[in-house]
């Protein structure tokens, strides 16, 4: 499923991450022309979702890594910025220790800490293994943090946590639709950059090499292992800065969040969107949401249509949305 290392072809991806963030962020511009703050909304769902994918196609597309655990990846983020904010509301510590707070400047980081520091855990024991074992591990993973969170009933259990103090950013009010959008679109923006050298790097080089002969890499003297097990934490801090930024965006977490659902979701839109670039989950995100939130409103089966359409784009285009936008070009550029 990974991409091959000969058809990454980084030369104009910084221009399509260009133009993605370009058109995000005239979101707000539309919605006030056209009277729906409501897009605002649906647009920030997207940005969040987006990062979480990328997040995820850092290992999957690039790695070859199929992970079902990103979900728990994800939530944990959620939790970290919840539950530092429920210690905040009643003045008592977290494990006795530490004051809680609501300043997503220290909230974030955190996120992005015990994400990555949970996914490198758990990848030394997944990394161990591959293929369908790989697979059923990192769900098997996934499921453990689920009932975990499930199961601690001070932070709500099965109910979510709600966050019930104003969260701030350097002093400053941080709930504001228009500029939690544009805060959310600015991350996103710096881990496709981020994630694009990366992967335009000699690391990245690896990882990808290592998707398509472990063996051979192994045999020249590199150990795939530690490059995996580093894109692996680097990819669960990317999900968790995805998740606290949805906690802090809708003042409210929950187990659901963390459900392998949630993770089945996040790797349909990569294929969806196309793996062979950093940037084709972000298309991959935009159209999933899009396509729920339309069809839902149309029918309350409107899972058998999503999954016939999600059928459709995988089997015609095989590289996912970026085959058709490539296809477009090309014609266009025939006439």
């Amino acid at each position: 499923m990974a991409s091959s290392p000969a058809s990454y072809r980084p030369s104009s991806d910084m221009m399509a991450i260009t133009v993605i963030v370009a058109v995000l962020a005239a979101v707000p511009v539309v919605a006030s022309l056209v009277g729906d703050p409501f897009l605002v909304k649906i647009a920030t769902r997207v940005v969040v979702f987006a990062i979480a994918a990328v997040a995820l196609n850092l290992v999957l597309g690039f790695g070859g890594l199929v992970s079902l655990m990103h979900a728990g990846l994800f939530g944990i983020g959620g939790y970290v910025v919840a539950i530092l904010a429920f210690h905040a509301d009643d003045s008592s510590r977290l494990f006795d220790l530490f004051p809680g707070t609501t300043e997503l400047s220290i909230g974030l980081p955190l996120a992005m800490l015990v994400a990555g520091a949970a996914a490198a855990v758990m990848g030394l024991v997944s990394l161990r293994t591959s293929g369908v074992y790989f697979i059923m591990i990192t769900l098997a993973f996934n499921q453990m943090l689920y009932y975990f969170f499930v199961a601690l009933q001070q932070y709500g259990g099965e109910d979510g946590l709600q966050i019930m103090s104003d969260l701030t950013l350097f002093g400053h009010a941080a709930i504001g639709r228009m500029s939690f959008y544009y805060g959310c679109l600015v991350a996103l923006a710096l881990v496709l950059v981020v994630v694009q050298r990366l992967i335009n790097s000699r690391f990245g080089m690896v990882l990808r090499a290592s998707s398509q002969n472990e063996r051979r890499l192994t045999a020249i003297g590199i150990a795939p292992l530690r490059y995996r097990l580093t894109a692996f934490a680097l990819s669960g801090a990317i999900a968790g800065l995805a998740g606290a930024l949805l906690a802090a965006g809708q003042q409210f977490i929950s187990p659901a969040e963390m459900s392998w659902v949630r993770s089945g979701d996040l790797v349909v839109m990569c294929v969806l969107g196309g793996m062979a670039r950093v940037w084709g989950p972000v298309l991959g995100a935009a159209v999933f949401l899009v396509l729920e939130i339309v069809l839902s409103g149309w029918s309350t089966h409107w899972q058998l249509a999503f999954g016939l359409l999600i059928i459709l784009v995988v089997v015609s285009l095989r590289g996912g949305l970026i085959d058709l936008l490539h296809l477009v070009g090309r014609r266009g550029a025939s006439r």
